[in-house]
Parts: structure tokens; C-alpha cells; sequence
């Protein structure tokens, strides 16, 4: 009986001992959560950068400023000619010709760039030399005549020809025409004849195309002579249509 007890006592541990292993084995597994992953840093930041110039067309000589400001720049330079600024400032130009400007502006993102432009007016063109007055007294040629006419001789054809080309190429300029006579004859005698060669003078120069509202007549018969002798040397002188200038 004791034997029979015992073996069943063994038998009972076996069982029980079976049993927790099996309950042991079939309880669920402890699953470790996941581990978490850190974010990547964000890029850098890519630089921006503005240029301005004012004023933005100038004369030669006369200077423009330039002013930019950046973001997110660790250097920054302008060409042509400034070089290396600050990351937002102004300064001073005085391009000899019309420029564009350049600024770049570089950092750990990237680079950025911007222009702005100078225009340099061209200077005007020097005023024209001031134009010679002619002269009228070197230029114009009187009309010379023979004793008691007024008929245009073959010598004041061409003195007044030369005249009335001098007065088509400067048409502002208008004349008035004296008669002239030496002292023979008498007062009333010779005012009459020197009207008529003033007269003649004038229609000579009317058909040689100068308008006839430039030209005015007088006669001062032997009032004015041009010479004080009594020989024919001084008559000729005083004999002739002479030019004046009405203007």
C-alpha cells in the first residue's frame, strides 16, 4: 500500500509539473515597441537678394546710388567695379557709361543674383560756332557812272551782279539805294539825275532776283560827295549808286 501510494504521489508531480510547463509555454509574447527615428534637419535656406539704382538714367559726370538688400547670405559682391558689401547698404556710382550692376549674394543654400542699370545720357553736341556777320561793306559793290547818265555800264553789271548774289544768299538783309552826282549842274538838276540812277540800280537788281520789298531808293544828288577835289579822278567817285544797309 505504501508502494502504490507513493508511485501515484509521483505520477500526480509529473502531471503538474507538465501542466505550468505547457501554461507556461502558451502564454503570449511580450513585443518591444518600435524606436522612434529622429527627423533630417531642414536644408539651408536658399539666399535672396534685390538691387536697386537711383536714379537709373544720369549725364555724364553726375553720379546714381545703388542700394540691395539679402536673406540667408553669407557673402555678397557687385560688378562691375564695387566688390564685396555688406548684406543690405547703398553706395555711390559714377559709371563713364551706360552699366548694368551685378550683385550676387552666396551662402550655405545656394546662390542668388540681381541687376539694375545705369543709363548715361551722351553729352549734347557743342553749339555751333558762332556764324560770321558778313560784311556788307566788303561785300556789296556800288554802281559806278558816266558824267550826265544813268545807263548801267558793262563794269557795274558786274559789281552788281556780285552784289545781288550777296543779298539771294542773305535775304534777312535789306538796302536802301543812294544816288549820287558829282557838283556840276545844279541842285535840282542833279537830284532828279540821281534819282534816276538809283532807279536804274534797283531795277538791275530786281531782275537779277532780289525782291523788290528789300530794296528802298533815295537821291542825293551832289549833297553827299564821297570826294572834295575838282578833277574827274573825284567826279567818277562821286557818280554812283551806292548801297547802305536798311537793317
Amino acid at each position: 500500500m505504501n508502494l502504490a501510494s507513493r508511485s501515484l504521489y509521483r505520477a500526480g508531480l509529473l502531471v503538474a509539473l507538465a501542466a505550468a510547463i505547457f501554461t507556461v509555454g502558451c502564454g503570449k509574447k511580450t513585443i518591444a515597441p518600435p524606436q522612434k527615428q529622429e527627423a533630417p534637419p531642414p536644408p539651408p535656406a536658399t539666399p535672396t537678394v534685390t538691387l536697386q539704382a537711383s536714379p537709373s538714367s544720369v549725364n555724364k559726370g553726375e553720379s546714381a546710388t545703388l542700394s540691395w538688400n539679402s536673406t540667408d547670405a553669407t557673402q555678397l559682391a557687385i560688378a562691375p567695379g564695387v566688390g564685396a558689401v555688406t548684406a543690405q547698404g547703398s553706395t555711390k556710382v559714377t559709371p563713364s557709361d551706360s552699366t548694368t550692376y551685378t550683385i550676387t549674394a552666396t551662402g550655405p543654400g545656394g546662390s542668388a543674383t540681381a541687376s539694375a542699370s545705369v543709363s548715361v545720357n551722351a553729352p549734347p553736341p557743342p553749339p555751333p560756332p558762332p556764324q560770321r556777320e558778313p560784311d556788307f561793306y566788303q561785300e556789296v559793290r556800288d554802281a559806278y557812272f558816266d558824267y550826265d547818265k544813268a545807263d548801267i555800264r558793262p563794269d557795274a553789271r558786274a559789281a552788281l551782279s556780285k552784289t545781288a548774289d550777296f543779298l539771294k544768299a542773305n535775304p534777312s538783309i535789306k538796302v536802301t539805294i543812294e544816288g549820287h552826282c558829282d557838283e556840276r549842274g545844279s541842285t535840282e538838276y542833279n537830284l532828279g539825275l540821281g534819282d534816276r540812277r538809283a532807279s536804274a540800280v534797283k531795277q538791275f537788281m530786281v531782275s537779277s532776283g532780289v525782291p523788290a520789298d528789300r530794296i528802298s531808293t533815295v537821291s542825293f544828288g551832289k549833297e553827299k560827295p564821297f570826294c572834295m577835289e575838282s578833277n574827274e579822278a573825284c567826279w567818277q567817285q562821286n557818280r554812283r549808286g551806292h548801297f547802305v544797309k536798311a537793317n
